[in-house]
């Protein structure tokens, strides 16, 4: 994922993530002042990877549910049968 796709998201995580950490609680009279970009960019970072592995999740879900074998999707994720199965395959079997 190229930071082009992570950056939308990160913006409009920035807006929210105050109120998601609680920094909005904190007092600079209390606290030393530190611009807080950094620790944003990393909540949005981790924000978009669970929305990518959601998205991945889903994707691999409808491609077995159309009948794609888990040779054609471990190609297409760069890996093989097994790790693609293992990694996707098993909270459907077990399911």
């Amino acid at each position: 994922m190229t930071i082009e796709a992570i950056r939308p998201v990160a913006t409009a995580l920035e807006r929210d993530s105050d109120t998601l950490t609680g920094l909005h609680t904190v007092s600079t009279e209390t606290h030393t002042a530190r611009d807080a970009t950094h620790f944003r960019r990393i909540i949005a970072a981790r924000q978009a990877c669970a929305d990518a592995d959601a998205g991945l999740r889903a994707a691999v879900e409808s491609a077995r549910e159309a009948g794609d074998s888990w040779t054609i999707i471990g190609a297409a994720l760069d890996t093989t049968r097994q790790a693609a199965f293992q990694r996707f395959g098993q909270a459907r079997a077990a399911g």
